[in-house]
């Protein structure tokens, strides 16, 4: 069972985890966790003795230190002097164990952290062979990736030599104190104070007692080792989101999508300037809201507190007039709809990726949803239809394939606040185009939140906001802010510019 509950563990202290954390842990990072994470479950596993046989030999073990003890009171009653001077090589046992110990948690951790940056490496060149063919340098990774290995290698080397030379001390020490306890009874013998027989069945039971002696030891070893790689879990593991819910927070039903930032202030962790100036807007239900503005304005950033990535330093962000920070966090991510700017496509089949949005969804909604997205005759296309594999990241699947899925995952979930992301990044003019009808079937009757720098997807909004550093510096309609001639127009007029050319 460790096995189960480590991962577990590790996914609940994960997935919950801070914003902050997965932007720290983005991309190949992230990913090579994987790897890392599975292997320190491997070893996890091995020093809890989880598999059959190793259960039996725990089993055995356990039986084995029962005897001891049972062979320590015969001692005691044989000869309590010799029994005392056996078992002051017991120390000695625990000693050198520690001091191994100590020694191979080191060799150990440093295997570890090689393996991570190898799994990272390999990840990391394989997911970017395009920009690493591109650019001629095949010779550059491999000798990387060599690097990472030969010194992988000799930390493996030195935690195997010193496994190696652990084993004969330990007999040594075993073999000195049975020598000397023979060598103690010889005199006694010689003395007339004990038989040979007695001196027989004594040096017999004194073998029974250290073997599991040793083998405690030996266990010692075996999880200083397994510390090592548990180090990096307990650092997921202790790991505190930023974002808690609310000892006494609101349940609500399906919310009325009345959205409004309240004087809102925003700095990211870490960072040195405010991200979100005294942000302040409301949005009526069935509204739409496009916010406007040149990279690193803000824009996203109110997204991702709508959907309570983050809280705001100062000021509220409400839904339904109660700030967000009173409500149950699953009933606030429940109340939206995402569709983002990076299309997030999970390995599984069509349906399963729509499906995602209302889990328990039936076949009939699945369908209706791919139909209002104009996904359904493409998908009607594919080898297995709706039962196809879209393979990682949907690499089996156009730019705008994916992101027809997205808005079908979008239109299933049926929240009433809707979160458009740059929708249109990364497609071409026409795949752009195509998508604007069925996000605009996904916006109707919704509240709507548009982030864009494509401003003809946000010219029929209700109110537009132009943000720049964080400040919202315009706002009004898209015929009002060409009128007024301002930040607004200048970026209509680049774009509409840039559009003709």
């Amino acid at each position: 069972m460790i096995v189960p509950l480590v991962l577990s563990g590790v996914g609940a202290a994960v997935l919950p985890a801070s914003m902050a954390r997965y932007a720290a842990l983005r991309g190949a990072r992230m990913l090579s966790h994987r790897p890392r994470l599975l292997r320190h479950g491997r070893l996890v596993w091995r020093s809890g003795q989880l598999s059959p046989a190793a259960e039996l030999r725990q089993l055995y073990e356990v039986l084995a230190g029962l005897l001891a003890a049972v062979f320590l009171g015969l001692l005691v009653y044989l000869r309590w002097d010799l029994t005392v001077f056996a078992l002051v090589i017991v120390p000695l046992f625990w000693g050198v164990a520690r001091h191994f110990s100590r020694l191979l948690k080191e060799a150990s951790r440093e295997r570890r952290r090689r393996s991570g940056s190898l799994s990272a490496i390999a990840e990391e060149s394989l997911g970017n062979v395009v920009l690493v063919q591109a650019y001629n340098r095949q010779g550059r990774e491999e000798r990387r990736f060599e690097r990472e290995n030969l010194g992988r290698f000799r930390a493996a080397m030195a935690s195997a030599r010193i496994r190696a030379v652990y084993g004969p001390v330990v007999e040594v020490i075993e073999v000195a104190g049975g020598l000397a306890v023979l060598g103690l009874g010889t005199w006694k013998l010689a003395q007339g104070q004990l038989t040979l027989g007695g001196l027989l069945v004594f040096l017999a039971l004194i073998g029974k007692l250290y073997g599991p002696v040793r083998g405690l030891s030996r266990h010692g070893t075996t999880f200083y080792a397994a510390s090592a790689s548990a180090e990096r879990i307990i650092e997921l593991l202790d790991q505190r989101p930023q974002v808690t819910e609310a000892p006494d927070a609101r349940r609500t039903g399906r919310a009325r999508g009345d959205v409004a930032f309240d004087g809102v202030w925003f700095r990211y962790p870490g960072g040195s300037s405010w991200a979100l100036s005294d942000v302040s807007f409301h949005v009526a239900p069935g509204e739409t809201l496009a916010l406007v503005g040149a990279s690193g304005a803000g824009t996203s950033t109110i997204a991702k507190l709508q959907l309570r990535f983050y809280d705001p330093d100062r000021g509220a962000v409400r839904l339904d007039g109660t700030d967000l920070r009173r409500l149950s966090l699953s009933d606030v991510r429940d109340s939206v709809a995402v569709v983002l700017q990076e299309t997030l496509v999970f390995h599984g089949t069509v349906r399963d990726n729509i499906a995602y949005g209302r889990p328990g969804a039936t076949d009939a909604d699945i369908v209706e949803a791919a139909r209002a997205a104009d996904a359904h005759a493409f998908i009607e296309l594919l080898p297995e239809g709706y039962d196809t594999l879209v393979g990682q990241r949907g690499r089996t699947l156009s730019g705008g394939q994916c992101q027809r899925l997205a808005i079908a995952r979008a239109m299933i979930r049926d929240a009433p606040v809707l979160l458009l992301d740059e929708p249109t990044a990364g497609l071409d003019v026409r795949s752009g185009r195509r998508i604007m009808d069925p996000l605009r079937r996904l916006m109707a009757g919704r509240t709507t939140v548009v982030v864009s720098h494509n401003l003809l997807t946000v010219r029929d909004a209700t109110r537009i906001l132009v943000l720049d550093h964080g400040r919202i510096i315009e706002h009004g309609t898209h015929d009002d802010l060409l009128t007024h001639d301002g930040t607004y127009a200048r970026l209509h007029r680049l774009h509409t510019g840039a559009a003709r050319s």
